[in-house]
């Protein structure tokens, strides 16, 4: 048997709660690569969504990708040419960078990849951030591998 002598609410957390979960920071980053990439997949599958009719991302999308520690949004660009000169307008405010490259890709489309990572790697808003960059479709066989790429 428990009396309560104090407010209500206090009563109610001692007895069956910690109270609410402390508040997990949140981070914003920026998800860069070419169109086809991966970029839309590779949230998709951190969020826990259907990978079914996944289309490429026309201008920008935002997700937040929850964790346990942590909640992480993200800005996703879409990779098209005539977006990618926009990439930069986009920038402001983020505290890591996602550069998504396709391992498989034509040598055409991996030097505009390699091209738009050094803009992105030179650029004043992202040149001290972390950078992860992800060599995605490494389960095709033309993929090339992590020192290749």
């Amino acid at each position: 048997f428990f009396v309560c002598f104090s407010l209500p609410w206090q009563c109610f957390r001692a007895l069956c709660c910690k109270g609410p979960p402390p508040p997990r920071p949140e981070y914003d980053l920026v998800c860069i690569g070419l169109t086809g990439s991966g970029k839309t997949s590779l949230l998709s599958q951190l969020c826990s969504e259907s990978l079914e009719n996944i289309v490429s991302t026309t201008g920008f999308s935002i997700k937040a990708v929850p964790f346990q520690n942590a909640i992480l949004n993200v800005k996703e660009l879409g990779g098209a040419d005539n977006i990618r000169k926009y990439w930069s307008r986009y920038y402001q405010g983020s505290q890591g960078v996602i550069f998504v490259l396709d391992s498989a890709s034509s040598e055409d489309d991996l030097e505009t990849a390699r091209n738009e990572l050094h803009s992105a790697l030179q650029h004043p808003q992202l040149c001290t951030l972390p950078f992860l960059i992800l060599a995605n479709h490494q389960d095709k066989p033309a993929a090339r591998s992590v020192q290749e790429v």
